[in-house]
C-alpha cells in the first residue's frame, strides 16, 4: 500500500466514531436544596418560677402525721448452728404400693407381642434364606452373608433385652432377603 491508503486506513475507525461530529450539548443545572436561612434562632424562653419552688430546704420539713404511726420492729437474724443428728439405726419406711393410675397400669415399655413378633420376623426371615432354591452368584453369596449376621445380631439383641435394636436388625435382614428374590 501506498502512504496514502496507509494513513487514510488509519483514520477510517477514527472518523467512523464520530468523535469529531459529535454535537455538543449544554449541561444541565442540577437543582439544589434552597440554602439554609442565616436568620439566628429565637432564644428559647423559659418560664420563671418563684424562688420558693426554686431552691430546696436544707432540713426536712416535719410533719405531725409519722407520729401517729407505730414504730416497726427490728428484725436482727442471728443463725444459730443446727443441733448434730443423730445417727439411729432406724430401718427406712417400706413405700406405700403404687395407687392405681386413672388410666390404668402402665407398662414397662417392652410389651411381650413385640418381642414375639421380633422373633417371628427373626424365624420368618431364616426361613425365606434357607428356602432359597437357585444358584446364586458371588454377589448374592456375600448378601446372603449379609443377612445371616444381621439375623444373629437381632437374635442377640433380642437375648439381651434389646427388643427395638432386634427389630431394626430383623427389618434390615427381611430388605435384603427381599432384594435378593426380586
Amino acid at each position: 500500500m501506498t502512504f496514502r491508503a496507509k494513513h487514510f486506513a488509519l483514520l477510517i475507525p477514527l472518523l467512523l466514531t464520530g468523535c469529531i461530529f459529535q454535537k455538543r450539548h449544554p449541561q444541565t443545572v442540577q437543582a439544589f436544596a434552597p440554602p439554609i436561612s442565616t436568620v439566628p434562632k429565637p432564644e428559647p424562653t423559659h418560664p420563671e418560677l418563684p424562688e420558693a419552688t426554686a431552691t430546696l430546704p436544707t432540713e426536712p420539713i416535719e410533719t405531725g402525721d409519722d407520729d401517729d404511726l407505730p414504730a416497726k420492729p427490728v428484725y436482727h437474724h442471728h443463725f444459730s448452728p443446727k443441733p448434730p443428728q443423730q445417727t439411729t439405726n432406724v430401718p427406712p419406711a417400706a413405700p406405700d404400693p403404687p395407687a392405681v393410675s386413672a388410666i390404668g397400669e402402665l407398662s414397662t415399655g417392652e410389651p411381650s407381642d413385640l418381642y414375639h413378633a421380633v422373633d417371628e420376623s427373626i424365624a420368618s426371615t431364616e426361613r425365606g434364606v434357607n428356602n432359597i432354591g437357585r444358584s446364586l452368584n458371588s454377589q448374592e453369596q456375600k448378601t446372603v452373608l449379609q443377612i445371616r449376621e444381621f439375623l444373629k445380631q437381632a437374635k442377640d439383641a433380642l437375648n439381651a433385652g434389646d427388643v427395638d435394636g432386634a427389630k431394626t436388625l430383623a427389618s434390615k435382614a427381611k430388605v435384603l432377603l427381599s432384594e435378593l428374590n426380586q
